[in-house]
Protein backbone atom coordinates (compact mmCIF):
# COMPACT_ATOMS: atom_id res chain seq x y z
CA UNK A 1 0.00 0.00 0.00
CA UNK A 2 1.41 3.45 -1.02
CA UNK A 3 1.26 5.68 2.62
CA UNK A 4 2.74 8.99 0.74
CA UNK A 5 2.39 10.14 -2.95
CA UNK A 6 3.62 13.30 -4.30
CA UNK A 7 2.27 14.11 -7.61
CA UNK A 8 3.82 17.84 -8.65
CA UNK A 9 1.57 20.36 -10.27
CA UNK A 10 1.14 19.83 -14.47
CA UNK A 11 2.91 22.63 -15.26
CA UNK A 12 6.26 21.64 -13.60
CA UNK A 13 8.60 19.33 -14.69
CA UNK A 14 8.01 15.85 -13.11
CA UNK A 15 5.92 13.18 -11.18
CA UNK A 16 7.80 12.00 -8.14
CA UNK A 17 6.23 9.06 -6.50
CA UNK A 18 7.28 7.75 -3.15
CA UNK A 19 5.71 3.96 -1.54
CA UNK A 20 6.95 1.69 1.42
CA UNK A 21 6.05 -1.96 0.11
CA UNK A 22 3.47 -3.51 2.64
CA UNK A 23 4.54 -6.17 5.45
CA UNK A 24 2.44 -8.73 3.71
CA UNK A 25 3.09 -7.73 0.28
CA UNK A 26 4.16 -10.88 -2.27
CA UNK A 27 7.57 -10.84 -4.17
CA UNK A 28 6.09 -9.13 -7.74
CA UNK A 29 7.59 -7.19 -10.64
CA UNK A 30 8.48 -3.64 -9.36
CA UNK A 31 6.45 -2.62 -12.92
CA UNK A 32 3.41 -4.54 -12.51
CA UNK A 33 3.31 -3.38 -8.66
CA UNK A 34 4.17 0.19 -9.54
CA UNK A 35 1.04 0.18 -12.46
CA UNK A 36 -1.59 -1.07 -9.83
CA UNK A 37 -0.80 1.30 -7.28
CA UNK A 38 0.18 4.49 -9.29
CA UNK A 39 -3.60 6.03 -10.29
CA UNK A 40 -3.28 7.16 -14.75
CA UNK A 41 0.04 5.82 -15.09
CA UNK A 42 0.27 2.69 -17.20
CA UNK A 43 3.14 -0.23 -16.79
CA UNK A 44 4.94 0.67 -20.02
CA UNK A 45 5.52 4.36 -18.81
CA UNK A 46 6.83 2.82 -15.41
CA UNK A 47 9.17 0.59 -17.45
CA UNK A 48 10.30 3.59 -19.00
CA UNK A 49 11.44 5.10 -16.10
CA UNK A 50 12.92 2.33 -15.36
CA UNK A 51 15.00 2.10 -18.33
CA UNK A 52 16.09 5.80 -18.03
CA UNK A 53 16.94 4.82 -14.04
CA UNK A 54 14.22 6.74 -13.06
CA UNK A 55 12.55 3.74 -10.47
CA UNK A 56 14.63 3.33 -7.05
CA UNK A 57 14.46 0.55 -4.55
CA UNK A 58 16.41 1.83 -1.20
CA UNK A 59 17.85 4.54 -2.93
CA UNK A 60 19.44 2.34 -5.23
CA UNK A 61 18.31 1.62 -9.64
CA UNK A 62 16.05 -1.28 -10.22
CA UNK A 63 15.51 -2.70 -13.33
CA UNK A 64 11.56 -3.18 -13.99
CA UNK A 65 11.48 -6.99 -13.46
CA UNK A 66 12.65 -6.18 -9.80
CA UNK A 67 10.50 -7.97 -7.92
CA UNK A 68 9.59 -5.91 -4.80
CA UNK A 69 10.01 -6.95 -0.86
CA UNK A 70 7.83 -6.06 2.24
CA UNK A 71 9.49 -2.72 3.97
CA UNK A 72 10.73 -1.79 0.17
CA UNK A 73 11.12 2.33 -0.37
CA UNK A 74 10.45 2.89 -4.00
CA UNK A 75 10.51 6.09 -5.49
CA UNK A 76 9.90 6.93 -8.89
CA UNK A 77 10.45 9.77 -11.39
CA UNK A 78 8.21 10.39 -14.12
CA UNK A 79 8.79 12.66 -17.19
CA UNK A 80 5.48 14.63 -18.24
CA UNK A 81 4.26 13.36 -21.30
CA UNK A 82 5.45 15.48 -24.53
CA UNK A 83 3.93 18.26 -25.78
CA UNK A 84 2.33 17.50 -29.73
CA UNK A 85 4.61 20.10 -30.64
CA UNK A 86 8.25 20.72 -31.59
CA UNK A 87 11.00 22.83 -30.45
CA UNK A 88 12.22 24.83 -33.29
CA UNK A 89 15.73 26.52 -32.72
CA UNK A 90 15.52 30.83 -32.23
CA UNK A 91 18.42 32.83 -32.00
CA UNK A 92 18.06 34.25 -28.39
CA UNK A 93 21.55 34.87 -26.55
CA UNK A 94 21.97 32.70 -23.84
CA UNK A 95 24.55 33.87 -20.67
CA UNK A 96 25.97 30.55 -20.28
CA UNK A 97 27.84 30.54 -16.93
CA UNK A 98 29.11 26.80 -17.17
CA UNK A 99 29.44 24.27 -19.96
CA UNK A 100 30.65 20.82 -20.41
CA UNK A 101 29.73 17.73 -22.27
CA UNK A 102 27.27 16.68 -19.93
CA UNK A 103 25.55 19.75 -18.40
CA UNK A 104 25.51 23.81 -19.21
CA UNK A 105 24.71 26.12 -15.94
CA UNK A 106 22.82 29.24 -17.22
CA UNK A 107 22.20 33.22 -16.15
CA UNK A 108 18.75 33.73 -16.95
CA UNK A 109 17.31 36.99 -17.58
CA UNK A 110 14.10 37.80 -15.80
CA UNK A 111 11.08 37.93 -18.77
CA UNK A 112 12.18 34.97 -20.37
CA UNK A 113 9.95 31.97 -19.95
CA UNK A 114 11.67 28.42 -19.36
CA UNK A 115 9.33 26.02 -21.30
CA UNK A 116 6.77 26.31 -23.68
CA UNK A 117 3.22 26.26 -21.79
CA UNK A 118 -0.37 27.49 -22.66
CA UNK A 119 0.36 30.97 -23.97
CA UNK A 120 3.57 30.49 -24.19
CA UNK A 121 4.41 28.37 -27.48
CA UNK A 122 7.41 30.11 -28.84
CA UNK A 123 10.63 32.25 -27.40
CA UNK A 124 11.40 30.29 -24.43
CA UNK A 125 14.60 29.26 -22.91
CA UNK A 126 14.43 25.81 -24.94
CA UNK A 127 14.10 27.15 -28.11
CA UNK A 128 17.52 29.33 -27.21
CA UNK A 129 19.02 25.57 -25.64
CA UNK A 130 18.05 24.54 -29.33
CA UNK A 131 19.75 27.32 -31.35
CA UNK A 132 22.51 26.80 -29.30
CA UNK A 133 23.27 22.94 -29.42
CA UNK A 134 22.53 23.20 -33.52
CA UNK A 135 24.94 26.27 -33.85
CA UNK A 136 27.39 24.35 -31.49
CA UNK A 137 26.64 21.08 -33.86
CA UNK A 138 27.19 23.27 -36.96
CA UNK A 139 30.31 25.24 -35.82
CA UNK A 140 32.01 21.04 -34.95
CA UNK A 141 31.21 19.76 -38.29
CA UNK A 142 33.25 22.88 -39.91
CA UNK A 143 35.86 22.00 -37.99
CA UNK A 144 35.78 18.74 -38.31
CA UNK A 145 35.71 19.11 -42.41
CA UNK A 146 39.06 21.73 -41.95
CA UNK A 147 40.72 18.69 -40.45
CA UNK A 148 39.03 16.16 -42.87
CA UNK A 149 36.97 14.60 -39.95
CA UNK A 150 33.69 14.88 -40.65
CA UNK A 151 32.23 11.40 -40.78
CA UNK A 152 33.88 11.04 -37.32
CA UNK A 153 31.71 14.30 -36.06
CA UNK A 154 28.63 13.26 -38.05
CA UNK A 155 28.41 9.66 -36.15
CA UNK A 156 28.51 11.76 -33.06
CA UNK A 157 24.83 11.91 -31.89
CA UNK A 158 23.46 15.49 -31.84
CA UNK A 159 21.52 17.01 -28.81
CA UNK A 160 17.85 17.37 -29.47
CA UNK A 161 16.29 19.71 -26.81
CA UNK A 162 12.79 17.52 -27.75
CA UNK A 163 14.09 14.76 -26.05
CA UNK A 164 12.46 14.10 -22.57
CA UNK A 165 15.22 12.11 -21.59
CA UNK A 166 18.01 15.42 -21.63
CA UNK A 167 16.92 18.98 -20.97
CA UNK A 168 15.51 21.35 -18.09
CA UNK A 169 16.19 19.69 -14.49
CA UNK A 170 14.33 22.61 -12.91
CA UNK A 171 12.99 25.40 -13.27
CA UNK A 172 12.30 29.12 -12.42
CA UNK A 173 9.40 31.34 -12.81
CA UNK A 174 9.49 33.58 -16.12
CA UNK A 175 9.69 36.85 -13.87
CA UNK A 176 12.69 35.52 -11.80
CA UNK A 177 16.29 35.78 -13.32
CA UNK A 178 19.22 33.67 -12.31
CA UNK A 179 21.10 30.45 -12.19
CA UNK A 180 19.28 27.61 -14.08
CA UNK A 181 20.89 23.69 -14.75
CA UNK A 182 20.30 21.87 -17.91
CA UNK A 183 21.37 18.25 -18.97
CA UNK A 184 23.10 17.15 -22.10
CA UNK A 185 22.91 13.75 -21.78
CA UNK A 186 19.91 11.53 -20.25
CA UNK A 187 22.34 9.84 -17.63
CA UNK A 188 23.51 13.28 -16.50
CA UNK A 189 19.62 14.47 -16.16
CA UNK A 190 18.77 11.15 -14.32
CA UNK A 191 21.90 11.83 -12.07
CA UNK A 192 21.22 15.61 -11.15
CA UNK A 193 17.02 14.72 -11.45
CA UNK A 194 18.01 12.20 -8.39
CA UNK A 195 19.88 14.97 -6.56
CA UNK A 196 17.08 17.51 -6.65
CA UNK A 197 14.70 14.99 -5.08
CA UNK A 198 16.80 13.90 -2.52
CA UNK A 199 17.47 17.82 -1.64
CA UNK A 200 21.26 17.41 -1.66
CA UNK A 201 21.43 20.51 -4.40
CA UNK A 202 22.24 24.31 -2.92
CA UNK A 203 20.34 26.53 -3.74
CA UNK A 204 19.78 30.52 -2.53
CA UNK A 205 18.13 33.67 -3.93
CA UNK A 206 18.32 37.34 -3.33
CA UNK A 207 15.34 38.84 -2.62
CA UNK A 208 13.89 42.57 -1.58
CA UNK A 209 10.54 42.37 0.47
CA UNK A 210 8.28 44.76 2.12
CA UNK A 211 8.67 45.44 5.83
CA UNK A 212 11.73 44.87 8.60
CA UNK A 213 12.34 42.10 10.30
CA UNK A 214 13.04 42.09 14.05
CA UNK A 215 15.55 38.49 13.49
CA UNK A 216 18.62 38.04 11.85
CA UNK A 217 17.18 34.69 10.32
CA UNK A 218 14.49 32.24 10.27
CA UNK A 219 12.64 29.28 8.80
CA UNK A 220 9.17 29.16 6.99
CA UNK A 221 7.57 25.98 6.91
CA UNK A 222 4.12 25.84 5.68
CA UNK A 223 2.23 23.27 2.70
CA UNK A 224 1.11 25.08 -0.47
CA UNK A 225 -1.39 24.08 -2.50
CA UNK A 226 -3.41 26.60 -5.28
CA UNK A 227 -5.71 29.17 -3.66
CA UNK A 228 -9.19 28.11 -4.69
CA UNK A 229 -10.15 31.66 -5.08
CA UNK A 230 -7.51 32.36 -7.29
CA UNK A 231 -6.24 29.12 -9.36
CA UNK A 232 -3.35 31.03 -10.82
CA UNK A 233 -1.63 32.08 -7.21
CA UNK A 234 -0.66 29.14 -4.45
CA UNK A 235 -0.86 29.74 -0.32
CA UNK A 236 -0.05 28.45 2.70
CA UNK A 237 -2.77 25.37 3.83
CA UNK A 238 -2.95 23.34 6.86
CA UNK A 239 -2.92 19.98 5.87
CA UNK A 240 -6.08 18.66 7.67
CA UNK A 241 -8.07 21.40 5.56
CA UNK A 242 -6.41 20.47 2.14
CA UNK A 243 -4.38 17.11 2.26
CA UNK A 244 -2.92 17.33 -1.22
CA UNK A 245 -1.11 20.89 0.08
CA UNK A 246 2.82 19.94 -0.33
CA UNK A 247 5.01 20.74 2.17
CA UNK A 248 7.59 23.45 1.58
CA UNK A 249 9.92 24.59 4.19
CA UNK A 250 12.17 28.49 3.36
CA UNK A 251 15.59 29.73 5.12
CA UNK A 252 15.89 33.12 5.00
CA UNK A 253 18.68 35.81 6.79
CA UNK A 254 18.89 39.23 6.08
CA UNK A 255 21.55 40.38 3.79
CA UNK A 256 21.08 44.33 4.15
CA UNK A 257 18.34 46.27 5.71
CA UNK A 258 16.94 49.80 4.51
CA UNK A 259 14.00 51.80 5.55
CA UNK A 260 10.86 50.21 4.94
CA UNK A 261 12.29 46.98 2.74
CA UNK A 262 14.82 44.70 3.24
CA UNK A 263 17.06 42.43 1.15
CA UNK A 264 17.24 39.11 2.41
CA UNK A 265 18.84 35.70 1.09
CA UNK A 266 16.49 32.30 1.30
CA UNK A 267 17.60 28.76 0.76
CA UNK A 268 15.26 26.20 -0.17
CA UNK A 269 14.81 23.14 1.32
CA UNK A 270 12.20 22.42 -0.55
CA UNK A 271 11.63 23.51 -4.35
CA UNK A 272 7.58 24.04 -4.62
CA UNK A 273 6.08 26.70 -7.47
CA UNK A 274 6.53 30.72 -6.13
CA UNK A 275 7.33 29.11 -3.12
CA UNK A 276 9.39 32.09 -1.64
CA UNK A 277 6.80 34.35 -3.05
CA UNK A 278 3.95 32.57 -1.26
CA UNK A 279 6.38 32.33 2.03
CA UNK A 280 7.19 35.61 1.88
CA UNK A 281 4.11 36.85 1.73
CA UNK A 282 2.97 34.24 4.43
CA UNK A 283 5.02 35.89 7.46
CA UNK A 284 4.06 39.31 6.28
CA UNK A 285 6.52 40.26 3.73
CA UNK A 286 5.57 40.56 0.17
CA UNK A 287 8.60 40.33 -2.39
CA UNK A 288 8.94 44.39 -3.36
CA UNK A 289 6.91 44.78 -7.01
CA UNK A 290 5.19 41.07 -7.01
CA UNK A 291 1.94 41.51 -8.96
CA UNK A 292 0.47 38.39 -8.27
CA UNK A 293 0.94 38.64 -4.27
CA UNK A 294 0.22 42.21 -3.29
CA UNK A 295 4.36 43.66 -3.50
CA UNK A 296 3.14 46.13 -6.38
CA UNK A 297 1.64 48.07 -3.59
CA UNK A 298 2.80 50.73 -1.34
CA UNK A 299 2.88 48.33 2.28
CA UNK A 300 5.24 50.50 4.56
CA UNK A 301 6.44 53.85 4.56
CA UNK A 302 5.32 57.84 4.27
CA UNK A 303 2.29 58.85 3.35
CA UNK A 304 3.45 61.66 1.59
CA UNK A 305 2.98 62.39 -2.71
CA UNK A 306 6.68 62.98 -2.85
CA UNK A 307 7.48 59.06 -1.07
CA UNK A 308 4.79 57.59 -3.07
CA UNK A 309 6.67 59.02 -6.23
CA UNK A 310 9.54 57.36 -5.18
CA UNK A 311 7.82 54.21 -5.20
CA UNK A 312 6.33 54.36 -8.72
CA UNK A 313 10.02 55.30 -9.65
CA UNK A 314 11.47 52.12 -7.84
CA UNK A 315 8.39 49.93 -9.62
CA UNK A 316 9.97 51.58 -12.66
CA UNK A 317 13.36 50.95 -12.21
CA UNK A 318 12.60 46.96 -11.74
CA UNK A 319 8.85 45.95 -13.08
CA UNK A 320 8.68 42.72 -11.26
CA UNK A 321 9.26 40.68 -8.07
CA UNK A 322 12.56 41.17 -6.92
CA UNK A 323 14.02 37.68 -7.12
CA UNK A 324 17.53 35.82 -8.39
CA UNK A 325 18.31 32.49 -7.70
CA UNK A 326 21.89 33.64 -6.90
CA UNK A 327 23.83 30.56 -6.23
CA UNK A 328 23.98 26.63 -7.35
CA UNK A 329 25.49 23.73 -6.02
CA UNK A 330 25.39 20.15 -6.95
CA UNK A 331 27.33 17.02 -7.44
CA UNK A 332 29.15 16.36 -11.10
CA UNK A 333 26.74 13.33 -12.04
CA UNK A 334 30.30 12.31 -14.44
CA UNK A 335 33.22 13.30 -12.18
CA UNK A 336 31.41 13.07 -8.65
CA UNK A 337 33.21 16.62 -8.30
CA UNK A 338 31.02 19.77 -6.14
CA UNK A 339 30.22 22.08 -8.13
CA UNK A 340 28.71 25.79 -7.31
CA UNK A 341 28.25 29.17 -9.10
CA UNK A 342 27.22 32.65 -8.59
CA UNK A 343 25.62 34.65 -10.27
CA UNK A 344 25.71 38.47 -10.26
CA UNK A 345 22.44 40.35 -10.04
CA UNK A 346 21.08 41.52 -13.31
CA UNK A 347 21.09 45.46 -14.09
CA UNK A 348 17.25 46.00 -13.28
CA UNK A 349 18.05 44.69 -9.88
CA UNK A 350 21.04 45.90 -8.79
CA UNK A 351 19.83 49.72 -10.30
CA UNK A 352 16.88 49.04 -7.85
CA UNK A 353 18.95 48.14 -4.85
CA UNK A 354 21.37 51.23 -5.19
CA UNK A 355 18.47 53.35 -5.41
CA UNK A 356 17.18 51.75 -1.47
CA UNK A 357 20.81 52.38 -0.55
CA UNK A 358 21.18 56.34 -1.29
CA UNK A 359 17.21 56.58 0.14
CA UNK A 360 17.04 59.76 1.79
CA UNK A 361 14.25 60.09 4.28
CA UNK A 362 14.25 63.74 4.86
CA UNK A 363 13.89 64.82 1.14
CA UNK A 364 10.44 62.82 0.75
CA UNK A 365 8.79 64.21 3.67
Amino acid sequence: MIDYTEQIEQEELWERWRCEVDKGQGKERIDKYLAEHMTNTSRNRIQTAAEAGHVWVNSKPVASNYKVKPGDIIQVLLDHEPHDYTITPENIPLDIVYEDEDLLVINKPAGLVVHPGHGNYEHTLLHALAWHFSEKSRAESQEAESLRRREEVESEKVIDINDPSIGLVHRIDKDTSGLLLIAKTPEAKTHLAKQFFDHTTERSYNALVWGTFKEESGTVEGALARDNRDRTIYRVWDIEDCPQAKEAITHWRVVERFPYVTLVECRLETGRTHQIRVHMKYIGHPLFADEKYGGCEILKGLRTQKYKQYIENCFALCPRQVLHAKTLGFTHPRTGERMMFDSQWPEDMTNLINKWRNYEPNTLG
